[in-house]
């Protein structure tokens, strides 16, 4: 037969003394914020050390960048699940708990929301260098990919939030039908420039920080592409905001597309009658070729183009390697033209 000393009884007291503690909800929810803490912080470590170190070993970037993306919301979802079932534990009036709930919902789908837009324009920049203009995926249609991409991942991330503060989101979908469809025909103008930013973004006229011209006059460098407009900064340092529903009914001059920027300028020059057309041509050459705004490659080249009325018509023509310095680069030239026509004679 055993017999147990009466010195054990202390013992069972103290111990059950830590269930009954245990058993508080307090105590519990405590204990399970400060593992979900500590789980959250092992994961991050893992993701961080351990995946990083096997991603070090690929040849690609791209590995690298999501792992450091990823890892945060990974973070605070093992975090929120952690502070959730503490709120639960807490038995807090009804309302409280659904308040507390949904806030950690929001919070944690935003954080994803954010985070996968994040890596999915990596992986589209990514993508885009490895293809090498091969495929629909290039630089100059990443902001089609990034609008498309943050209007795709919000709308899914806004749909999951109002299910999970309990919204009935199929009523609320019929609902929004019809008012989207009142709101299109109200803001006509609106949507058409949204489609035509698609177009426009898919058909790719012009890039970002193209030198563009427009049949109204505006020109420009362009400096972004969105949506629903485009926006080029002048000359003089103003910056047009343009509709893109009104660019895409415009003629557009795309001054820097092509394989090269270069731009050629005819310069038409009238001397008058019996000058020396050899002597002519040699100075139109000589003056284009001293300018340091005129390429040397094509050279300049000198027409003798027609007879006119008062004089014999020549042309100048050469390129210059920024279409937005034309103005001033033919001031250059015809100032230096008339300069030494006189000083050689020959009458204009």
């Amino acid at each position: 037969m055993l017999v147990f000393s009466p010195n054990f009884a202390p013992m069972t007291d103290y111990l059950e003394l830590f269930i009954n503690l245990i058993k508080q909800p307090l105590i519990q929810a405590v204990l399970y914020i400060i593992g979900s803490l500590v789980v959250a912080k092992l994961a991050d470590w893992i993701i961080r050390t351990v995946l990083s170190r096997l991603a070090n070993q690929t040849s690609s970037t791209i590995d690298d960048r999501i792992i450091q993306i990823l890892h945060r919301p990974i973070y605070y979802s093992i975090l929120f699940m952690g502070l959730g079932i503490s709120i639960k534990l807490l038995q807090l009036p009804d309302i409280i708990t659904f308040v507390f709930i949904g806030l950690f919902k929001s919070i944690a789908i935003l954080i994803w929301s954010v985070a996968l837009f994040q890596a999915f324009m990596h992986f589209i920049n990514w993508y885009s260098q490895q293809s090498k203009g091969k495929s629909i995926v290039q630089t100059h249609t990443l902001p089609l990919f990034d609008n498309v991409g943050k209007v795709i991942i919000f709308m899914v991330a806004g749909y999951f939030i109002f299910i999970s503060w309990g919204v009935n989101v199929t009523g609320w979908l019929a609902s929004t039908t019809i008012v989207a469809m009142v709101v299109a025909l109200a803001a006509k103008d609106t949507v058409a420039n949204l489609f035509a930013g698609f177009f426009i973004m898919a058909d790719t006229p012009y890039k970002l920080d193209d030198y563009i011209n427009l049949d109204g006059g505006e020109r420009g460098y362009v400096k972004h592409i969105g949506l629903r407009s485009t926006r080029i900064m002048t000359r003089d340092d103003i910056e047009i905001t343009l509709p893109n529903s009104l660019i895409a009914n415009s003629k557009i001059i795309n001054e820097s597309g092509g394989p090269k920027e270069n731009e050629r300028l005819r310069i038409p020059i009238s001397v008058a009658y019996g000058s020396d057309i050899d002597k002519v041509r040699s100075l139109l050459t000589e003056i284009s070729k001293a300018s340091e705004s005129v390429c040397e490659n094509p050279a300049p080249r000198v027409r003798f183009r027609s007879f006119g009325d008062s004089g014999l018509i020549f042309q100048l023509l050469f390129w210059i390697e920024k279409p937005e310095d034309r103005g001033r680069i033919v001031d250059e030239i015809n100032s230096t033209i008339y300069k030494r026509f006189i000083d050689e004679n020959i009458e204009i």
